[in-house]
């Protein structure tokens, strides 16, 4: 028994030495970034940063990337740009020209994505992006851009059709519900508010307040005096990080009653963490949830997904993860399903591969329209309750019961 069992310690050391062999003698694929690590971005930037580098790392654990019979683990050049969309666009002419990097990953925003595109459509580099979900940048006829998260008008939409659905369990109709918006002046922002006033607009709602948000977005004061006087039965607000920070603390120091409240970047802002029960029954809106159904063969489910990453990111441990994390992850998953399925590392190659993309990931479906935004996943609402996020709509994908009216 005891020869036996150091003949199994033996098989078992041999074979690990043998796989950490192979992943040695895999080849690199280099990706380049340039993110938003300083400036107004930097907490959605690093976010994204760890949701890249989890993915590299759990691809090489995996086996790496297999293309004509080679291995191959992917290697991220970053740079920050300091949240400052010149600059991006100075550094990935810098990753292009100098670096000589063939296959871009997205920056954090909208408005970067915005200042980033140009370049590499220019270069013909097709960049894959997990945190601009501006519908603008998907009428510009780009070529190799490729979005995995769904657009900005559908963020908050939602909120609408369950405002509605409320109106109309307590006897009244959808119209009769009041609308109150609050976003900010930058492209993804401006979509989320389109997408409110369409969906509005549907239902005939009467929008009574539709103002932008401060430009350093650190006092919305004036904003919510003005909603306290016109009593809405839906605010929407959306400002990024600085934003949600902003809104919950001050909707909790004037003590701002609105039967329904939604915004945008609750999980990043940790809004739970920093105003505990102020943030109670505050809807957001979310690309993804670890209680989703959804699962691949790299990171398995969504709730394995957010075990994993807060092992391997303890900072996380007592908080959300952030989606902004997860849909980076699914972007450079999306850069693997689409080497191997081009089976070459030339990019016009991969560029056809992307665009031919119909994938299911631990993230959600992931299928590019012919403008290249991600046209098979839908968004989701979760609600904060007793500090937990919990999926309330749509009713297809809730996972608990909405409390309203908020108290």
């Amino acid at each position: 028994m005891k020869k036996l069992s150091v003949l199994s310690i033996l098989v078992a050391a041999t074979t690990l030495l043998f796989s950490q062999a192979s992943l040695a003698a895999c080849g690199e694929i280099v990706l380049g970034s340039a993110i938003s690590l300083t400036g107004k971005y930097s907490t959605e930037g690093l976010n994204s940063q760890n949701g890249y580098d989890f993915a590299v790392e759990k691809i090489r654990q995996n086996g790496g990337i297999k293309i004509g019979g080679k291995c191959y683990n992917f290697k991220i050049i970053y740079y920050d740009d300091e949240s400052k969309g010149d600059r991006g666009a100075t550094l990935a002419e810098r990753l292009i020209s100098q670096d000589k990097v063939q296959y871009m990953l997205g920056p954090y925003s909208s408005g970067m994505t915005k200042a980033i595109a140009p370049v590499t459509e220019k270069y013909q580099i097709p960049m894959v992006e997990a945190e601009g979900a501006s519908r603008s940048l998907f009428n510009k006829g780009y070529k190799y851009l490729f979005a995995v998260l769904s657009t900005s008008e559908q963020y908050l939409a939602s909120a609408i059709t369950l405002a509605a659905e409320m109106a109309e369990k307590k006897g009244k109709q959808a119209s009769s519900v009041k609308v109150a918006v609050a976003v900010e002046n930058d492209p993804f922002s401006l979509d989320v508010r389109d997408g409110v006033v369409e969906d509005a607009k549907r239902f005939n709602m009467n929008i009574v307040l539709d103002e932008k948000l401060p430009r350093d977005l650190s006092d919305m004061s004036a904003i919510l005096t003005k909603v306290q006087l016109l009593k809405p039965d839906l605010l929407i607000i959306s400002g990024h990080t600085k934003g949600a920070v902003t809104g919950v603390r001050q909707i909790g120091e004037k003590n701002i009653k609105v039967p329904m409240i939604a915004m945008t970047h609750c999980e990043s802002a940790d809004v739970t963490g920093k105003f505990g029960a102020t943030a109670n029954d505050i809807l957001c809106s979310t690309q993804w949830a670890e209680t989703l159904s959804y699962k691949d063969p790299i990171f398995g489910s969504a709730a394995n997904y957010d075990q994993e990453f807060k092992l391997a990111y303890p900072a996380y441990k007592d908080k959300e993860v952030p989606y902004q994390t997860a849909q980076a992850s699914a972007a450079v998953y999306v850069f693997k399903d689409a080497f191997e399925r081009a089976e070459s590392l030339d990019k016009e190659k991969l560029r056809d591969a992307l665009a031919a993309t119909d994938l299911m990931s631990f993230y959600g479906p992931i299928k590019f329209s012919e403008a290249g935004n991600n046209i098979a996943k839908p968004m989701v609402l979760r609600q904060i309750q007793d500090g937990k996020y919990n999926v309330v709509a749509p009713s297809a994908f809730a996972s608990h019961k909405l409390n309203w009216p908020r108290q």
